[in-house]
């Protein structure tokens, strides 16, 4: 059963998939929100290219646990896949992903304008495999 991970920006959403033994995640691309509702047309097709079963969506919590604006944002955002594609949508906490995935980049020393590419994509994958470790755990 193969599950995505999404990451969730106001103009980018980064894409991660696992493989199908649902063990490692990774990323896939980074779609640009260019025109409303675009997005969900290339996550559709996204999920049926990948066979995916379920979807994984990172929800930015405040340092202190609580769901601010942009968290309110993503769950809107995973509601509407909910219905659009009748498939189970988790939120998963995505605190410092994205910091995570920059500092990783750098560390690598790649370029601005290739991290800028691939933070997204890298968040995404992160967002995955830190739900697909909670669930190898129980």
């Amino acid at each position: 059963m193969k599950i995505m991970g999404l990451d969730y920006g106001d103009r980018r959403i980064g894409v991660a998939v696992s493989d199908s033994l649902g063990w490692t995640a990774q990323g896939l691309e980074t779609i640009e929100r260019r025109r409303e509702g675009s997005e969900f047309e290339r996550i559709a097709e996204l999920v049926k290219q990948h066979e995916v079963e379920e979807i994984v969506v990172g929800l930015p919590k405040n340092m202190n646990g609580t769901i601010g604006p942009r968290g309110e944002i993503c769950m809107a955002f995973a509601e509407e896949l909910r219905s659009r594609l009748g498939l189970p949508v988790h939120l998963w906490d995505e605190r410092l992903t994205t910091v995570s995935a920059q500092r990783t980049l750098l560390e690598a020393d790649v370029s601005r304008k290739k991290r800028k590419g691939v933070v997204d994509k890298m968040a995404a994958s992160l967002i995955l495999q830190n739900y697909l470790d909670s669930k190898s755990i129980k």
